[in-house]
């Protein structure tokens, strides 16, 4: 029997996300993967301007930028074989409140290979060919059954996480409600080679009708397309390459069009469901375990990322003393994302059947907030500005010595950040683990030269604002407030 502090069970983007996050804190934790090797596939391709932010902080936003890739323009094919280019997303460019404005286009698998590689380089690994086989808790911990290439092995842990999909036994042993419905649409996903088609377009036929709709992406990075086409919702299908190739030829009317290789291929029913809760005692439940997507609008894996983003920061900190109650907040905050993200990608479908593809900021993910979390404090209540719950903007900053840096680099890590506007005096708040404490002003250790900090947050002189370990606003008070700062902390950090 060996003991460890948290078993993350399913190594997909949320598994890996989270295990990043506990490595880079110092939590002890093992991560396991049923599969024998790493999902090759490319069933999630979209990484949203929010979850771009959360990868910079977790260090691999650069690797992923070296092979992803914009979105490229979407064509359209008419019957006669002309077309006609849009593009998918509406173009914004960068500010300097946001400093990613637009989705990276990026296959699932490299998007985890860069996550391992991160956990490589932070001393630890997945454990593939593992699989959990049954579990018990009581108020001091899990006993966890699991068995991998070394037999049966029985682990005590102090919490156990659940980012074990759709078919999580994590859930079905807890007995979770998943309610929700299939969508009546059955579809393929496969990424091949193939020629007879141009890697600077998303190329499209039939749009608006389900039962001869194709998609092409080019998948940047590799030598990959993606294919996606609504399929009969009963029936075999031939997901060879032989068979995509004469499906693809029928559905665009071209003999040009052939897949050599099919490196992975799916056949599955959309779903939109949610679990009743996320969480069971000391067993959490993050990612398709606790919610599953159609795949309009790229919101699954994004969510599933924030959900392990969320959680991970909250489980160190309790580990490392704050009071437990802290954990109650995952679901509080996560669980009416997850809704309201289910139905964003269900009315996305809706539009795509039929054939509108467009896609605005509302996928982007930037604009969620926790107002009525009780992370949330405001000290007087705020009518303007950026309101604690709020996802904490960047901005353009410099060192008093003339260095021009960015608020993001002194969010970035695993501590909380307090940021006092032209405040009289920093004593006020008690130096304490884990907390950087910032001065903004002329006097201070940052200088908001465009006034770029002032304009983003809706600060005034004296007001504080603390910024929690994911990059959301915790609490924002006015100078008069500043002792209750130290009561917040109390609560969230121990």
């Amino acid at each position: 029997m060996t003991a460890t502090d948290v078993l993350i069970c399913g190594a997909g983007a949320a598994g890996l996300t989270l295990a990043v996050e506990l490595a880079r804190r110092g939590v002890s934790f093992r991560l396991i993967d049923e599969l024998p090797e790493p999902f090759r596939g490319s069933r999630g391709k979209g990484i949203q301007p929010r979850t771009l932010e959360v990868f910079e902080d977790l260090g691999v936003l650069d690797r992923l930028m070296a092979v992803g890739g914009l979105y490229p323009p979407m064509r359209e094919y008419r019957a006669d074989g002309s077309f006609q280019d849009s593009q998918v997303f509406e173009a914004a460019g960068p500010t300097p409140d946001e400093p990613y404005r637009a989705p990276l286009l990026i296959p699932q698998f490299l998007t985890e290979a860069a996550l391992r590689e991160r956990l490589t380089e932070l001393g630890h690994a997945v454990e593939f060919g593992t699989r959990l086989t049954g579990f018990q808790q009581d108020a001091a911990g899990v006993t966890a059954t699991i068995v991998g290439t070394v037999g049966e092995e029985v682990v005590e842990v102090r919490y156990l996480v659940g980012t074990d999909g759709g078919r999580s036994l994590v859930r079905r042993t807890l007995g979770i409600g998943f309610p929700g419905k299939t969508l009546g649409v059955r579809a393929i996903v496969a990424d091949g080679v193939l020629t007879g088609l141009s890697r600077d377009a998303w190329h499209r036929f039939n749009d608006g009708d389900m039962q001869t709709q194709v998609a092409l992406c080019p998948l940047p990075g590799t030598e990959l397309f993606q294919l996606q086409a609504p399929i009969p919702l009963e029936g075999d299908v031939d997901l060879s390459a032989a068979g995509l190739t004469a499906m693809v030829q029928e559905r665009a009317g071209r003999s040009d069009i052939v897949f050599h290789s099919v490196s992975w291929a799916s056949a599955y029913n959309m779903n939109a469901r949610l679990a009743d809760r996320y969480r069971d005692g000391r067993v959490f439940l993050a990612g398709d375990a606790a919610h599953t997507h159609p795949p309009t609008g790229g919101q699954g894996l994004n969510t599933s990322v924030q959900d392990a983003y969320n959680l991970g920061w909250k489980l160190a900190a309790v580990l490392q003393g704050a009071p437990a109650t802290l954990l109650d907040t995952y679901e509080q905050e996560r669980r009416p994302i997850a809704a309201s993200m289910l139905g964003l990608a269900t009315k996305l479908l809706d539009a795509a059947k039929a054939g509108s593809l467009r896609r605005g900021r509302e996928v982007l993910q930037l604009d969620l907030c926790y107002p009525e979390s009780p992370l949330a404090m405001e000290q007087p209540e705020r009518h303007g500005g950026v309101l604690a719950g709020d996802r904490a903007p960047d901005a353009p900053i410099r060192r008093p010595s003339g260095l021009p840096i960015r608020l993001f680099d002194l969010l970035k890590g695993t501590h909380w950040t307090l940021l006092g506007y032209d405040v009289d005096r920093l004593s006020a708040i008690a130096p304490r683990e884990g907390l950087h404490v910032h001065a903004v002003g002329p006097n201070g250790d940052i200088v908001d030269d465009g006034g770029h900090i002032r304009e983003a947050y809706g600060v005034r002189a004296g007001d504080w604002v603390l910024v929690r370990p994911d990059g959301y606003v915790g609490a924002i008070v006015s100078s008069p407030h500043a002792a209750s700062l130290a009561a917040y902390l109390d609560r969230a950090c121990g």
